[in-house]
């Protein structure tokens, strides 16, 4: 395969149920090795994708291209693909062994070989000492890992994962974030990851595109999507707050804002609650004009709900959005709630 061809190309892909668009014209490639994530709220299409990128589900439009074949019209078996749930949905009755080596034995690949195959997946993953275990009786980590080796065990092309981290104890899901990561790059199988968790996506992918009703609205290295949101959408779902500049809607990261006491320079709001994440001071606070917005600060101080203050900030943070249209008979932000410069 030539170094300049993308592994997997997406052209133009869209799907509906019954008459409502569900994806809108996506097109994508992934290259060799690497770890796309696709960030989205619920409901944004991310499923549907990597199931119609399987065979799972039809589509109305595109075409999908793998190693350079064009694999629209295959069935599900024959695309070279695998696909990895949130529910690792194992074989009860299977032992961990038996789970992972269920797949190549089923395309009769010699016992010798999937032995071999097997056991090195084990390894890979950290499950040795559990292969006569069965999934009922390890842990939920666990159980993704088994997941993620059956996966492999199949020789995919590229391992298409669907929030496999959402039903993980938080304290377990930051070492499976590496885990997975480090095994796919060992094993050489690109993948594409699609997420809720802006964090969660930020943190593993080498490219990271914003997936929104159903569109692919960008898509670019982790720290250039972060730094700079094409929309208020984006820049919502991205973390920043959104405020109405001079010449338009712009966004400032939660740690990007000071709030002082009134009478300083700055934007007017009111308090609503404040607490500690454990590393530093989060306040929800109200501008005059309605809009929320967070703050954090350093750890400290007293907040209490009512506190009025003043929005301070340096104006090198500000990042421009473009003006989204407005609803019909919509009126303009009140003057009071203008963010000008401090």
């Amino acid at each position: 395969m030539s170094s300049s061809r993308p592994l997997l190309s997406v052209e133009g892909l869209s799907a509906a149920w019954d008459r409502t668009p569900v994806l809108r014209s996506i097109s994508l490639d992934l290259n060799e090795r690497e770890f796309l994530v696709l960030l989205g709220p619920n409901g944004s299409g991310k499923t549907t994708l990597l199931r119609c990128l399987a065979g799972l589900e039809r589509t109305s439009a595109g075409r999908i291209r793998l190693d350079g074949a064009d694999v629209t019209d295959l069935p599900a078996y024959r695309r070279g693909f695998g696909l990895m749930s949130q529910e690792p949905a194992l074989f009860p009755h299977r032992t961990v062994y038996e789970n992972i080596a269920y797949a190549p034995l089923l395309k009769r690949r010699p016992r010798s070989e999937v032995e071999e195959d097997v056991g090195h997946l084990i390894e890979l993953v950290h499950l040795g000492g559990l292969e006569d275990r069965y999934p009922q009786t390890i842990s939920g980590g666990e159980r993704q890992r088994v997941a993620l080796a059956r996966a492999l065990a199949a020789r995919p092309k590229v391992v298409l994962l669907d929030e496999p981290f959402a039903a993980i104890d938080v304290e377990v899901k930051a070492g499976l974030h590496a885990e997975f990561r480090e095994v796919l790059r060992l094993a050489g199988t690109a993948a594409i990851h699609v997420t809720h968790d802006r964090e969660e996506g930020l943190f593993l992918g080498d490219r990271v595109g914003l997936l929104f009703d159903g569109a692919l609205e960008a898509i670019d290295r982790p720290l250039d999507l972060y730094q700079h949101p094409r929309s208020v959408r984006a820049a919502t779902f991205l973390g920043y707050n959104i405020l109405e500049g001079p010449s338009g809607p712009v966004a400032l990261g939660p740690g990007d804002l000071t709030f002082g006491p009134p009478g300083t320079t700055g934007l007017p709001a009111t308090v609503v609650s404040a607490g500690t994440t454990g590393r530093e001071t989060l306040l929800v606070l109200r501008t005059d004009d309605g809009r929320r917005v967070e703050v954090r600060l350093p750890l400290g101080g007293q907040w209490p709900p009512g506190t009025r203050g003043v929005l301070g900030w340096d104006p090198a943070t500000v990042r421009p959005l473009p003006r989204e249209p407005a609803p019909t008979g919509a009126t303009s932000p009140k003057s009071s709630g203008r963010l000008e410069n401090p």
